[in-house]
């Protein structure tokens, strides 16, 4: 029994009768017929898209950030090691910290070449970080050095591949996974988001800290201040430089877009780039006018300890699933992340060896500290220390997203903001030495995020469908990836202690 109202009768446009005529647009005055009308042209007039028939899945973009974040490494994301490293959250998307991927809604909206993707793939990965694998290998020895470079490159590639592959695999029930995250939402639902969430927000922290300990040790390396002795580690002349940093950081930090810091993403590129440079050509010098002893192949201990610094100095892995949407040929995504990855590891390989060969045991945890207070080194050492000063806030964006979505209902808040920033200040006081921390972070967190879970979400996504092969590898990557995480971040961790009774 109808409920209208005949006022609401009285107004209704009358039903359509088989044998009447198609009404025109200007043939019903009435507004619900009008409406209907505009909606029906707006429909007509949206543009129509074709799709790729050799796309290998929906084509799908991530969306622009609100101007802010590794992702990335979201700047870059910053030091190799995690330095310049995309900042990128679990929702992460690509923005101007990634210089070379095309912006969204511009002119043509282009997908990246494979140069660009190789570029991209560079950026993501390599950082300021890169400066702490001399020191590593003055640990490991530079065989078992250049081994694990190489091993830990090979399995970050294949866990890279695995995400690329859930993805793809799910890509018609769930066309719009932009992120890490969004992976982890759709394969295991609000867990997985949140151990996703839980991993990064670790790791772009853990970053900053290491940025922290960069800038001030290598300040009070170049002008030392304070007493010889201090009473606290909150006194020494590194906890000083962090103390007259903290009020520029909480100043950049509660900047609520970051584009004015976008440009400096391709600054931190060029330092780092020359950095090694600079670094490459004196260690050449060094070791040719003096070779100091040096060893192949350390203990089982010294080797988890190089194997963390090693995981560190590849992470990027919360980039690879925007890189490879913005693709243009996404069937060779795969060769050109091998090739890029392969080329990383040489290239770490080789600094790392150099570093060691030119210092031998001397070696010291940052290695632009080896090379004196010439002119050059000095100032390769401030354009450093400029690059991870600006760049602290991009990667720190991503901490904030998650912080403020879980306390502040995704509310804008500076108090949240500027503790966070003095919570990494005061951490990065207590660690003494930088590659200690650095294995430290790539032992725990940087293992579970580039291998634990990857292999995790691809078994899940394909079950039964896997073969035995597939099997055995993935539970063999989670049960690898467990072990080290716990007897990495255990050594590291004794390391960090013992240093600290040292100082």
């Amino acid at each position: 029994m109808s409920t209208a109202s005949p006022k609401e009768k009285s107004t209704a446009c009358p039903a359509p009768t088989p044998d009447s005529p198609p009404t025109s647009a200007t043939s019903c005055h009435r507004p619900c017929c009008a409406s209907a009308t505009k909606r029906e042209s707006a429909r007509r007039e949206l543009p129509q898209f074709p799709i790729s028939p050799d796309a290998s899945g929906p084509r799908r973009h991530a969306p622009l950030p609100p101007a802010g974040c590794r992702s990335i490494r979201p700047i870059q994301r910053a030091v190799a090691m995690g330095f310049d490293k995309e900042a990128s959250s679990s929702s992460s998307r690509l923005d101007a910290a990634a210089p070379l991927l095309p912006q969204h809604g511009g002119a043509g909206g282009h997908l990246s070449s494979q140069p660009k993707t190789f570029a991209n793939v560079f950026i993501a990965v390599v950082g300021s970080g890169v400066l702490g694998l001399p020191y590593t290998f003055s640990r490991t020895g530079w065989a078992a050095g250049t081994l694990l470079l190489l091993a830990v490159a090979a399995l970050t590639f294949h866990c890279m591949m695995l995400l690329v592959a859930a993805r793809r695999r799910i890509a018609d029930e769930h066309p719009k996974i932009a992120s890490f995250g969004d992976l982890g939402h759709a394969i295991y639902g609000a867990p997985g988001r949140h151990a996703v969430d839980a991993m990064l927000v670790l790791s772009q922290a853990s970053f900053c800290i290491g940025y922290l300990i960069f800038i001030s040790n290598t300040m009070a390396h170049l002008y030392p201040i304070g007493a010889d002795s201090p009473a606290s580690p909150l006194l020494t002349a590194k906890a000083l430089f962090i103390w007259a940093m903290l009020p520029f950081q909480l100043g950049l930090n509660s900047i609520k877009t970051l584009t004015l810091l976008a440009p400096l993403s391709i600054f931190a590129d060029v330092v780092d780039l020359g950095a090694m440079g600079v670094v490459l050509g004196q260690d050449a010098s060094i070791w040719l006018a003096n070779k100091p002893p040096v060893f192949a192949f350390a203990g089982p201990a010294e080797i988890l300890y190089g194997l963390g610094v090693a995981v560190y100095a590849f992470e990027g892995i919360g980039m690879v699933l925007p890189l490879e949407a913005e693709a243009a040929d996404k069937r060779r995504f795969g060769a050109t992340l091998a090739l890029s990855m392969a080329f990383i590891a040489i290239m770490y390989g080789l600094f790392g060896v150099m570093g060691y060969l030119a210092f031998g045991a001397a070696t010291r945890d940052i290695i632009t500290t080896n090379l004196g207070t010439g002119w050059l080194s000095v100032l390769v050492q401030l354009g450093l220390c400029i690059n991870l000063f600006f760049t602290m806030p991009v990667m720190m964006n991503p901490v904030y997203e998650v912080a403020e979505r879980l306390l502040c209902g995704k509310r804008y808040a500076w108090w949240l903001r500027w503790i966070l920033v003095v919570v990494v200040g005061l951490l990065a006081m207590l660690v003494p030495n930088f590659a200690d921390f650095l294995s430290l972070v790539g032992s725990s967190v940087c293992v579970v995020l580039g291998f634990v879970l990857p292999a995790a979400f691809h078994l899940k996504v394909f079950g039964a469908e896997i073969g035995w092969a597939a099997l055995v590898a993935d539970v063999a990557v989670i049960a690898i990836g467990v072990a080290l995480a716990v007897s990495g971040t255990w050594t590291s961790l004794v390391q960090i202690f013992s240093s600290s009774s040292n100082v």
